[in-house]
């Protein structure tokens, strides 16, 4: 219900624990962790900076730039851009150094998932 999972027994194949210890298998984790978890602590920590900023420091927020934009402004939209850059980054990165060794490991496993088990099919 809701669990669109493989049973066991398609997957008798596969020993996917020893897939998650295999050198390919950590090099894509680590991969993906060393560019995940810097610019996401990055991204909290300018975000964070924004909030308090926009909480405690009314004066320098409300600083005019030019007309009526002020510094609170520029660092909103700074937000929304940063947004899309990191993921123009990350779409890039993933790109380049995770997808091809995703898809490798997947095309190794995909075979040894669905086909049947003992001869018989399910």
């Amino acid at each position: 219900m809701g669990n669109d999972a493989q049973s066991t027994e398609t997957t008798r194949g596969v020993d996917f624990v020893a897939v998650q210890k295999s050198p390919r298998f950590r090099d894509l984790r680590h991969r993906h962790r060393s560019f995940v978890l810097p610019v996401t602590a990055g991204a909290l920590l300018w975000y964070f900076a924004y909030v308090l900023l926009s909480g405690y420091a009314h004066d320098f927020m409300s600083t005019p730039v030019f007309g009526s934009v002020n510094v609170a402004i520029l660092l909103g939209f700074a937000q929304v851009a940063t947004t899309f850059i990191i993921t123009m980054i990350y779409v890039s990165y993933a790109n380049r150094r995770l997808d091809p060794l995703a898809t490798e490991l997947r095309e190794e496993l995909e075979p040894r998932i669905s086909a049947p088990v003992n001869g018989g099919d399910r």
